[in-house]
């Protein structure tokens, strides 16, 4: 069944920012070739190590920043040159909120309800986000995740089509975040197109239907969460990372071609298109040296072992 219209399409985004008076005043080219498409009724994640351009992409796809290059259609409209009627369609949830700091949760949300025609109930948004045990605390003093659930019943009260959301997760304890990825799968049944941006990969697993990682300001890779981490082999097996426990400082050969690593002292890891011959070599391997492990987990690559691949180890 063919999809829907795209609810935001990016084409060959290019936007300069400067000039940069640390760089001799220079223009700095801060997206150089970014593609993203998201649908209705569909999570898709923008992800990215520190720099890449994922807050650069979402400014310039929600209409806050004008694109050098490319093509940014936001429910089929230019962002950046659209009026009040584009951007009541679409909600917005930064990472640091922007509340304003004096008021409290309840009164700032009827405010912002009162600015649409179709708002969804307030009532209900802050029961469902658990608002109502500090409704009477000012902004300024909730914790990081009580201000993030906050700023979700903000982006949603206007009742969006599109909803993009930065870190969404960040701050939350494991309850909190329940109910914020329960609300997620919810407005996605409902048709809703959520853009989302996070650090945390397993959230993307979790949570993503089509996921985008950008690096340096491109495009580099995106698909379905299985059809990133799927083999790229499988002459010799599945794409899998095993890993397992034993003394830390031990010096292991090459498993039938394939690296031993030790990532923490006493972890050891190898990655690849693993099958059978390699566990009979590292079995072997283990024998020579007398080593019996105390702890062996195998599973498919994750997402975070893409993006490991494609952004590197290094930090930035």
């Amino acid at each position: 069944m063919p999809k829907s219209e795209p609810c935001l399409d990016i084409q060959g985004l290019v936007k300069d920012l400067g000039p940069v008076e640390a760089l001799d005043n220079k223009m700095v080219r801060v997206l150089a070739g970014v593609h993203l498409r998201a649908y209705p009724g569909e999570v898709t994640a923008l992800l990215g190590p520190n720099g890449a351009g994922k807050t650069t992409t979402l400014a310039c796809a929600q209409g806050l920043l004008k694109p050098t290059g490319g093509t940014v259609r936001l429910l089929g409209q230019e962002p950046f040159q659209a009026g009040a009627q584009l951007r009541s369609r679409v909600g917005v949830m930064l990472q640091e909120g922007g509340l304003p700091q004096a008021v409290r949760p309840v009164p700032l949300l009827r405010h912002v309800a009162g600015m649409y025609s179709h708002p969804r109930n307030v009532d209900d948004l802050v029961e469902r986000l658990g608002i109502n045990t500090f409704a009477n605390t000012p902004i300024r003093r909730l914790s990081g995740g009580q201000k993030q659930r906050v700023a979700m019943a903000a982006a949603l009260v206007g009742n969006p089509e599109v909803l993009f959301l930065d870190e969404p997760s960040a701050g939350l304890d494991p309850q909190s975040r329940s109910v914020v990825f329960e609300l997620i799968q919810e407005l996605r049944r409902e048709g809703l197109g959520i853009i989302l941006t996070t650090h945390l990969m397993d959230d993307a697993q979790r949570l993503a239907d089509y996921v985008f990682i950008i690096d340096a300001g491109r495009t580099v890779l995106h698909g379905t969460v299985p059809e990133l981490t799927a083999a790229t082999d499988t002459s010799a097996g599945v794409d899998r990372l095993l890993t397992f426990d034993a003394a830390p400082g031990l010096d292991f050969p090459p498993v039938a071609g394939l690296e031993v690593s030790e990532s923490v002292p006493g972890r050891y890891s190898l990655s690849g298109p693993l099958g059978p011959v390699h566990l009979q070599a590292l079995a072997a391997a283990w024998a020579e040296k007398s080593v019996m492990p105390s702890a062996i987990h195998m599973a498919p690559r994750s997402l975070e072992d893409v993006f490991l691949d494609i952004s590197g180890k290094e930090l930035r």
